[in-house]
């Protein structure tokens, strides 16, 4: 196959075909995104690739230049998750030329997302091209790609309301939390992970009123930044499994690829809570909080698919907004495929 026959690609799955099951076996958490870099960087016939990982998508970006490269890429994906080609194919996306860029276009947005309108993915769709960028793994056609994508989700949100109410995983968590107790000041809320949602989410529930807010992470730096940042308190990753008995509200999302809040930790904390309910917000994927706790008494566990739906009840006030911002992305992925097209045959110097 020549370079004329080269082609753009995506291949991934997202929440639209994948359970959150089976989100959680292809998430990318730990060393297995380190691992995918080093098997696409090997894979001959890839000449340009980009990953985004997210709580909601894994999205593998690329310029192929032989007919069989996305087919072996699969195989490898798939090997590597421990999922049968079978079942990876009834949930994958598989879009070639056109519609991929349209996609990209889309997800940075925020109108392809489980939380439409949401603000944290164009950061993140940011955030893995920057480290595709620092990799040497995009070229002519990726760079050209992502970076208009991100102009077109800065013009969208300019020009349209998609963003109204400023959605995001955070605040939808802190409305949740809202609904759940009317009055947050009394509540003792605990952010587990200092990450960036971490850290969005412990200052939403700041600036809703709550009472008493601690930050525990593996990195109690950070945490100790962030906690005094917002006058909290920050404690020892180590100690939450002692000190979970004191939270009304656990809010999860740290980057380990196993659950860090056992049935036996949930246990051991309600034992000591006298009949007091606990609520548990899982933000990660993989998954935080094991699900099993979610069938203790007095014990209330939401995941990132139950904080969708709830969004999904206020998505009338944008509805509107949507189908106009698909109509303008669709203009601007025409207009951008019409000059990536010609560079994807040939090797052009990386811009």
């Amino acid at each position: 196959m020549s370079d004329q026959a080269a082609t753009l690609f995506l291949l991934g799955a997202t929440h639209h075909t994948a359970s959150l099951e089976l989100r959680e076996k292809l998430a990318l958490a730990g060393a297995k995104l380190e691992d995918l870099h080093r098997a696409l960087q090997s894979l001959a016939g890839l000449r340009e690739f980009a990953v985004l990982n997210t709580c909601n998508r894994v999205e593998i970006y690329g310029v192929a230049t032989t007919p069989d490269t996305v087919d072996r890429l699969q195989a490898s994906f798939c090997a590597m998750n421990q999922m049968e080609p079978a079942l990876f194919e009834k949930i994958r996306l598989n879009l070639r030329g056109h519609p991929t860029v349209q996609h990209l276009l889309e997800v940075a947005a925020g109108v392809d997302s489980q939380m439409i309108g949401e603000t944290e993915i164009l950061g993140q769709v940011k955030a893995a091209y920057a480290a595709a960028q620092a990799r040497g793994t995009t070229g002519p056609v990726l760079n050209r790609v992502f970076q208009k994508s991100f102009q077109a989700a800065k013009h969208v949100r300019t020009h349209t309301a998609i963003g109204e109410g400023q959605i995001s995983v955070a605040s939808v968590a802190v409305d949740l939390a809202l609904k759940i107790f009317g009055n947050l000041q009394p509540c003792h809320v605990l952010i587990l992970g200092a990450g960036d949602i971490g850290e969005k989410t412990a200052r939403a529930f700041k600036s809703r009123g709550a009472g008493r807010l601690t930050v525990a992470s593996r990195r109690l730096q950070h945490a100790q930044e962030i906690a005094g940042s917002l006058a909290a308190q920050a404690v020892p990753f180590e100690r939450v499994a002692d000190t979970l008995s004191e939270f009304d509200i656990a809010v999860c999302s740290t980057a380990a690829p196993e659950p860090v809040v056992t049935p036996a930790m949930a246990i051991s904390a309600m034992r000591r809570r006298a009949a007091r309910p606990l609520f548990f917000i899982d933000l990660a994927m993989p998954r935080n909080i094991a699900p099993e706790v979610a069938h203790l008494a007095n014990v209330f566990l939401y995941n990132l698919d139950d904080l969708a739906k709830i969004a999904a009840e206020n998505l009338a006030l944008r509805e509107a907004e949507i189908h106009r911002v698909r109509a303008l992305l669709a203009d601007k992925a025409a207009a951008l495929w019409q000059q990536v097209e010609p560079r994807i045959g040939g090797n052009h110097t990386a811009e």
